[in-house]
C-alpha cells in the first residue's frame, strides 16, 4: 500500500489545499509544501533501507510492489511496481517538487489554492507514470500529467500563455494518441499469439510481432516518449511553454515531465522492443548529436534568460537520448546520472531566473548588466548553477556527460567526437548567462534585494546534491544497476525468442 499512498497524499494534498486556498493562501502553501515533504520522507526511508539490504535491490525484481485486478474483462490490473530506476526518480519528482512549492511562495498571488491543487496533481501524475507496470495505467497516469500542466501555464503563465499552453497540450496529447494506439496495437497482437488479453508489462515483453510491426509500434511510442523528452525536431513546443511558464511550471517542465520521456525509453521502448530499437538506434543517436549542438548554437543566440536555459534543455537531454540507444553499461549509467543532474541544474536555474525576473520584472540579458553588485549572493549561486549546466569537473553533470560519451565510443568514435563538441559549446552559453546578467558596470543602477532565507534553503540541497553527484556517484549507480540488468535481461531475452 506504501507506492498508493505515495500517489494518494499527492492527490488528497492537493485537494485540502485548493479548499483551504478559499480561506488562507498561506494554509495552502503549508498544506501543499507538507504533502510533497512526506511523499520524500517516505520515499527516502525506503531508499535507506534498500541501500542496507544489497540483497533486496539484486535478488528481486521490485523492491516494492501492488497488483490488484481491475478491470478483469480486458486484462487490465491497478500495478505499481518500484525498482531502483523508478525510487530514483521519485526522489527526484518529489525533491523538485517541494523546490516547486517553495519558488512559488511569493510569486503566486492569485487562485492559489487551485495553482497548488493542480501543482501537486501533476505531480501525482509524473509518480504513477513513474510507479505504473500495467500499460493501461501507464496511459491513464501519462495522461493525468497533461492537465493540470496545462492550467499551470495557461493561467499563471507570462504574456504569450494561452498560446504556449496550447501547443503543449497539441504536441502532447497527439503524440500521446500515438502510444495509446500503439498500446492497443501490442495488446491485440499479445492475444493473438497467446489467446489472453492483458496490458502487463511483464506479460507483453517478449509478445511475438514481426519486424515490420514491431518497427511501426515501437515508433508510436518513440515519438511520444521523443516529444516529451523533447528530441529535435519534435521539440518547437519546449521554448514557448518554459518561457510562458510560471517558476514552479517551468522547473515541473524542465525537471520531471521531460524525464518521463526518457524513463519511457529505458522502461518500455528498449525492453518491449530490442530489434526494432537496435535496427532504429543510428537514426535516434544522430537524431541526439544533431539535438545536443543545434540545443546549445540556439540557447547562446537568446536574449530572454528563460528561453536560454530553456533550450539547454534540449542539449542536455540529447545526450541522455544518446546514451538510452548506445545501451551499454557506461551510457546507461551516464543516462541516468544526467536524468537526475539535469533535473536538478536545470531546476535551479529556472528558480534563480524566476527570483531575478519577480525582482526586476524582465528576462532581458541586455537590462541585467551589473548585478552582482548589487546581488552578490545570488550572483554566485547563478554562477555555480552556470558552471554545473555547463559539465564544470567535480560537479554531477560532468560525470553523467563523461560516462555517456565512454559509452557511446564503443558503438561510434565519430557521434563521440561529434557530441564532445556539445559539451564545449555549452561552455559558450553558460558564461554568456553569466557574463550578460551578472559581470561588467551596474549601467541600470540597480538596487535589489539580494539572496533571502528562503531561497537558501531552495539552493542550498540543490547544490549539495551536483557536489555529491560529481564527488561520489557510487549510491545512486549502486540503486540504479540492478534495475539497468534486469532491463538489459528483458531486451536480451526477447531478442533470443525472436531468434528462435
Amino acid at each position: 500500500m506504501i507506492l498508493l499512498w505515495l500517489i494518494v497524499i499527492l492527490l488528497l494534498g492537493g485537494l485540502l489545499a485548493w479548499v483551504a486556498g478559499r480561506w488562507s493562501a498561506s494554509a495552502s502553501r503549508w498544506i501543499s509544501l507538507i504533502a510533497v515533504s512526506a511523499d520524500f520522507v517516505i520515499g527516502l526511508v525506503i531508499w535507506t533501507r534498500s541501500a542496507h539490504r544489497v540483497d533486496l535491490l539484486q535478488e528481486q525484481a521490485w523492491l516494492r510492489e501492488l497488483d490488484w485486478t481491475w478491470i478483469p474483462q480486458f486484462g487490465i490490473h491497478f500495478h505499481l511496481a518500484l525498482d531502483g530506476l523508478s525510487l530514483l526518480l521519485l526522489m527526484l519528482t518529489f525533491l523538485l517538487g517541494i523546490m516547486s512549492v517553495l519558488a512559488s511562495w511569493t510569486e503566486i498571488q492569485e487562485a492559489v489554492g487551485f495553482f497548488h491543487l493542480n501543482l501537486l496533481w501533476v505531480l501525482a501524475g509524473i509518480a504513477g507514470v513513474f510507479l505504473a507496470m500495467d500499460l493501461f495505467l501507464f496511459y491513464f497516469a501519462w495522461e493525468l500529467m497533461l492537465v493540470p500542466m496545462y492550467f499551470l501555464i495557461a493561467i499563471w503563465g507570462h504574456e504569450r500563455r494561452v498560446y504556449a499552453a496550447a501547443k503543449f497540450f497539441l504536441f502532447t496529447q497527439l503524440s500521446g494518441l500515438l502510444m495509446l494506439i500503439a498500446i492497443l496495437a501490442l495488446y491485440f497482437a499479445h492475444h493473438t499469439a497467446t489467446g489472453i488479453f492483458t496490458f502487463e508489462y511483464a506479460d507483453l515483453t517478449g509478445t511475438p510481432l514481426s519486424s515490420h510491426a514491431a518497427l511501426w509500434i515501437m515508433l508510436g511510442f518513440f515519438v511520444a516518449f521523443a516529444v516529451k523528452l523533447p528530441m529535435f525536431p519534435l521539440h518547437t513546443w519546449l521554448p514557448d511553454a518554459h518561457t510562458e511558464a510560471p517558476t514552479a511550471g517551468s522547473v515541473v517542465l524542465a525537471g520531471l515531465l521531460l524525464k518521463t520521456g526518457a524513463y519511457g525509453l529505458l522502461r518500455f521502448v528498449m525492453p518491449l522492443f530490442p530489434v526494432a530499437a537496435q535496427g532504429f538506434a543510428p537514426i535516434a543517436m544522430v537524431l541526439a548529436v544533431i539535438g545536443i549542438l543545434y540545443g546549445s548554437i540556439l540557447a547562446f543566440a537568446q536574449t530572454d534568460l528563460k528561453r536560454l536555459v530553456a533550450y539547454t534543455s534540449v542539449s542536455h537531454l540529447g545526450f541522455v537520448l544518446l546514451g538510452i540507444f548506445a545501451w551499454n553499461k557506461l551510457a546507461l549509467q551516464g543516462a541516468l546520472i544526467t536524468i537526475i543532474c539535469h533535473g536538478v541544474s536545470t531546476g535551479a536555474l529556472f528558480i534563480l531566473v524566476g527570483a531575478l525576473q519577480e525582482r526586476l520584472h524582465t528576462r532581458e540579458l541586455s537590462r541585467m548588466s551589473g548585478l552582482w553588485e548589487t546581488v552578490p549572493r545570488l550572483g554566485g549561486t547563478g554562477l555555480f548553477f552556470a558552471l554545473a549546466s555547463m559539465g564544470l569537473p567535480g560537479l554531477g553533470d560532468f560525470v553523467g556527460e563523461f560516462m555517456i560519451l565512454l559509452g557511446v565510443y564503443q558503438k561510434s568514435r565519430i557521434l563521440t567526437a561529434v557530441a564532445a563538441i556539445g559539451i564545449l559549446a555549452s561552455t559558450f552559453y553558460a558564461l554568456k548567462f553569466v557574463q550578460y546578467a551578472f559581470h561588467g558596470p551596474n549601467q541600470h543602477h540597480w538596487a535589489l534585494p539580494d539572496l533571502g532565507v528562503r531561497e537558501a534553503i531552495i539552493f542550498t540541497p540543490m547544490i549539495v546534491i551536483l557536489l555529491w553527484l560529481g564527488l561520489y556517484p557510487q549510491p545512486v549507480i549502486n540503486t540504479f544497476n540492478p534495475a539497468m540488468e534486469t532491463l538489459q535481461q528483458h531486451a536480451g531475452q526477447t531478442m533470443n525468442a525472436l531468434r528462435r
